[in-house]
């Protein structure tokens, strides 16, 4: 079943006005026509599920068949800060972020990045990113599209990620695993996740100690892992924990 994302003042209360871009794209790239079905999530995260009654060149209006309780997002929101990797790594790292449930994430400048973007640069990346994270919430049925924000510098990194409940950075000479088992068991519905992912050069010395000074170093292992599978390893640890403690909450 396609998938589309609208605003909540285009909800009414038995029907779904789509408009902007993927008008043409249902029209004339899907070719659907009225009575196909449809999944709609609206901004704030609610999921209906829809029926075409009108086509135009201009909106395509669904009615409202039901709605999806629950919905696909996790019970808590996560914030991926994601050094800059090299090549189009970080167009995969979007991708299966989105996948794994990420809220937002936040591309970071790092002692040790070797990619270097200016303003302008930076720019367009950010827009290729936001558009492969529609992309892979529409895929993986998520219920909101997550935010890729702009590059921001390790110090306003710290700060923002300083802002969530809970605050994780999976550091490769982080020994034994007992730190990541108790954080990852400190997990609880509606709280705010940061998870630091640094750059393939890793953290220099002053950036982990200052991370350390209010975020909890956590080992992913005894292997060195790409920046990219760091990220994905991360997600999907704490996506398991908090997937595997909604279940039991329903038992």
């Amino acid at each position: 079943m396609h998938q589309f994302f609208v605003e909540d003042s285009q909800i009414g209360k038995e029907y779904i006005t789509i408009t902007g871009g993927d008008v043409n794209h249902i029209k004339n790239v899907l070719r659907m026509r009225a009575g196909e079905k449809i999944r709609v999530s609206s901004e704030s995260g609610q999921d209906y599920f829809c029926e075409i009654a009108e086509l135009t060149d201009d909106f395509v209006q669904a009615d409202i068949l039901d709605e999806e309780v629950p919905g696909t997002e996790l019970s808590a929101k996560i914030y991926l800060f994601q050094a800059l990797p090299k090549g189009d790594r970080m167009d995969y790292i979007v991708q299966k972020a989105v996948e794994l449930g990420v809220y937002e994430i936040i591309p970071v400048s790092m002692q040790y990045c070797v990619v270097k973007l200016d303003e302008k640069r930076a720019e367009k990346k950010v827009k290729r990113w936001q558009a492969i994270s529609e992309s892979a919430a529409k895929q993986s049925k998520r219920s909101i599209i997550p935010k890729v924000r702009p590059v921001i510098t390790y110090d306003d990194a710290l700060a923002y990620a300083n802002t969530c409940d809970v605050r994780l950075v999976p550091y490769e000479n982080e020994k034994g695993m007992e730190a990541t088992e108790a954080a990852l068991n400190r997990l609880k519905p509606g709280q705010s996740v940061s998870i630091l992912i640094g750059p393939e050069g890793g953290f220099s010395a002053d950036e982990i100690e200052e991370a350390r000074t209010t975020m909890n170093a956590i080992s992913l292992g005894r292997r060195i892992l790409r920046t990219d599978t760091a990220a994905i390893c991360a997600l999907s640890a704490v996506m398991l924990r908090l997937e595997s403690s909604e279940l039991k909450d329903e038992d």
